[in-house]
């Protein structure tokens, strides 16, 4: 492809970054001011709106356009000296010419000989125009003779007349019966014997002879000496490539960016033999370009400007081996130009600089990439895009989100600080220098040591140049952490919280990981939460049953009072609520289950008679719970019950109850406040001093049990079975503290 087309091309196109949740505002890098544009800041620097066009033995050419929209071209001889060319435009011969024109007149000068060709492309047609060059040979689309569609000419300047060469045709030839609509000439290069070869794509409508002519695309190869084509692959159907299409061309490869089966790709041939190999193109690269081929690595890549506020970072891969990856050249490219001894001229930037980039290399090896001339720019870091989702949903087990952003250049420490607004707690991360191109966090969901809570948060990332050129920079935006609220849960942070009381009247609570860390449940943190709860005889957690969205508790002290301790959300409870007198007379309580299916927690209660009691759950926080129901008798068998929450599969929260030989019954809840008939789940739980009903600990959606005693703490995690509802877990929580409280809930 004509290096001015490509520039002009490039020069069209805008770098847009694909931000998946929060979209952050970039701030922008000061660009170059108009009055300075194409004026270089020293002598010998480059202008930093300067786009390079042509590159060869004579030195290279680069195009400029200035605050008035004035278009300047200057040829950079290998001496460093700087000559002003008439034009207006220069093209890209991919040799040693150097091609410049007005459009409709164009001439091919040999810097070498000083020798010139001059031609003018109205021969093949009033609406000729330039697709392509290779050295002093043109490649001109013009109106098909036969009306349909166009055709494509090559022009040469043999001993002072024109040789026009028609490679497409509406009838027989080369090209066989193809009624071309469109083509492109995508790169000039050299073939296997060193001969001027160019690579066209054709597409339109070829006469297969069955049902008419069918949609067919054509790649080809052109021998500038014969101007007949040499045909390289069919396919059917038109959508394979389209008229901006770009390619590149070397004696080894051809290669140029198409469509197959609705995926973008970089299609390279081994010239030759039948290899051809495919780079999908991922993310958003729909306006991506091969930029050129140095040995076996193909260079591509979205273009931006010179003067790019948004990077448009050029990528390599090497297409001799099987498991190359691609990887990032260039922080920024714009146009790049085609040396004839096989080496390529970008303008670009990275960390090195800002100017024209040489790319070079032999066959196998990786090439090289070295700043050959510089505008002087300072680049200083800064961010490009980010990609940090609105909402972060902590509630599947062993969730690890991804936060990450792209900055202008890889040679930076960025620091990123997450703050949650609620307690201010902060947590902050250096992120490692990227493989891809973005610095990224993995967040494993922890804040402050413990399971990391709900509600909004901010984020702020500052990169710093590890180079000392330019200062630091911050972007900074806001997302949320959400999850299922837990009812056995007092600081919004998803996992359960138990709390226990030692002999000495002070409550503690500890607070569980959301989920198992290596198959075991285990505490994150213990926090003294109060004193003087000695004066209680039973306290116990009933879940939400006030309204708020964390766990209650209530408390019974030794003259028959009820109190209610609301959960604040923070790891603490609010002062505490007299919910009425008379209830010295129950020996055991237990909350913290919806037995009717309505949506709050209720409570149960035994009396001295053993008759069990249902008292509904109101949501209000002063009289939380309504009249008493009688379930039935015969409760006082049991020495221990517990709401354990619908841990079966059944209508409602079911109920376990602890025998005095140690046995453990399960109690089906109905939905109603009533249970089913019980089941033995088993024997041996006489060695627990508490059983409590823990909400979910291992973060599998369904509520578990924990037994604590002398003999040691066990999680019995909720199997979802009648039968057999429970599966012992270990954990290290109350570890050799067996007999150290008194009162587990």
């Amino acid at each position: 492809m004509s290096g001015r087309r490509l520039a002009a091309a490039l020069l069209t196109l805008s770098t847009v970054t694909a931000v998946t949740g929060t979209l952050v505002t970039v701030p922008a890098v000061a660009a170059a001011s108009a009055e300075v544009r194409c004026v270089p800041a020293a002598d010998g620097l480059l202008p930093v709106a300067a786009e390079i066009v042509s590159t060869g033995a004579y030195g290279s050419v680069t195009s400029c356009t200035d605050e008035n929209g004035t278009t300047a071209l200057e040829w950079h001889k290998t001496d460093g000296t700087v000559t002003k060319l008439s034009g207006p435009n220069a093209y890209d011969s991919a040799s040693d010419y150097m091609l410049t024109g007005d459009g409709s007149m164009f001439t091919a000068y040999n810097p070498a000989t000083t020798t010139y060709v001059s031609h003018s492309i109205g021969v093949v047609g009033s609406d000729a125009q330039l697709v392509g060059s290779a050295g002093p040979v043109l490649y001109v689309s013009a109106a098909a003779a036969s009306g349909q569609g166009r055709e494509l000419w090559q022009l040469e300047n043999v001993n002072g007349y024109v040789r026009k060469t028609k490679i497409t045709n509406t009838t027989s030839n080369a090209i066989f019966d193809y009624t071309e609509t469109a083509h492109k000439v995508v790169s000039a290069g050299k073939g296997a014997d060193g001969r001027p070869v160019v690579l066209v794509l054709i597409k339109g409508f070829r006469d297969t002879g069955v049902g008419g002519p069918t949609p067919y695309a054509l790649r080809a190869l052109v021998p500038v000496s014969t101007g007949t084509p040499i045909v390289q692959e069919w396919t059917a159907g038109i959508g394979q490539w389209d008229e901006t299409a770009t390619g590149a061309l070397t004696s080894k490869w051809a290669a140029y960016v198409n469509t197959s089966q609705g995926v973008l790709q970089i299609s390279a041939q081994l010239l030759g033999t039948p290899t051809i190999k495919s780079i999908p193109l991922t993310g958003d690269m729909s306006r991506a370009v091969v930029a050129g081929i140095v040995g076996d690595t193909v260079f591509y890549g979205v273009p931006g400007t010179a003067t790019a506020e948004s990077p448009s970072p050029l990528y390599a891969r090497n297409l001799a081996d099987a498991n190359a990856q691609p990887y990032k050249v260039l922080d920024n490219f714009s146009t790049a130009a085609h040396a004839p001894d096989g080496t390529l001229l970008v303008r670009g930037f990275d960390q090195d600089g800002d100017g024209l980039f040489r790319i070079s290399g032999g066959a196998g090896a990786t090439p090289t990439v070295a700043l050959e001339s510089t505008t002087g720019r300072v680049m200083a870091v800064r961010f490009t895009d980010s990609r940090v989702p609105e909402a972060i949903d902590l509630e599947k087990a062993g969730s690890t989100p991804s936060l990450s952003w792209t900055l202008s250049r890889g040679n930076a420490a960025v620091d990123v600080t997450l703050t949650h607004i609620g307690t201010g707690k902060k947590l902050t991360k250096r992120l490692d220098a990227p493989v891809s191109g973005r610095f990224t966090f993995t967040w494993d969901g922890l804040l402050d040591g413990v399971s990391a809570p709900n509600g909004a948060y901010t984020w702020k990332a500052t990169a710093t140049p590890t180079d000392g050129v330019g200062g630091a920079t911050s972007l900074s935006g806001t997302f949320r952490v959400q999850r299922q609220a837990n009812a056995h849960d007092l600081n919004d942070n998803g996992s359960t919280d138990v709390i226990a009381r030692d002999a000495s009247g002070n409550l503690w609570r500890d607070d569980l990981f959301d989920w198992p860390v290596g198959g075991q449940a285990k505490t994150a943190r213990r926090t003294k939460i109060g004193t003087g709860w000695q004066v209680y005889k039973q306290i116990e957690a009933v879940g939400n049953i006030a309204g708020s969205a964390h766990g209650d508790y209530i408390a019974l002290d030794g003259s028959g009072y009820l109190y209610h301790y609301l959960g604040k959300g923070d790891g603490t409870l609010a002062p505490r609520l007299k919910i009425g007198g008379g209830w010295g007379g129950y020996k055991q309580l237990a909350g913290g289950s919806d037995l009717n299916n309505d949506g709050r927690s209720d409570l149960l209660a035994t009396d001295a008679s053993g008759v069990l009691w249902f008292y509904k759950g109101t949501g209000s926080a002063t009289t939380p719970f309504a009249a008493r129901v009688r379930v039935g008798g015969g409760w006082g068998a049991y020495n221990q019950i517990t709401a354990v929450g619908d841990i079966a599969g059944g209508a409602a929260g079911d109920l376990v109850a602890r025998d005095t030989a140690g046995v453990l019954w399960l109690y089906l809840g109905k939905g109603d406040g009533t249970f089913a008939a019980r089941t033995k789940i088993g024997s041996g739980w006489g060695s627990f001093s508490q059983l409590v009903g823990a909400g979910d600990v291992t973060g599998d959606g369904r509520p578990d049990l924990i037994a604590y005693g002398a003999g040691g703490t066990y999680v019995y995690r909720s199997t979802g079975s009648y039968a057999a509802p429970f599966s012992r877990q270990t954990t290290n929580l109350y570890a050799g503290e067996g007999a150290k409280f008194n009162s587990v809930a």
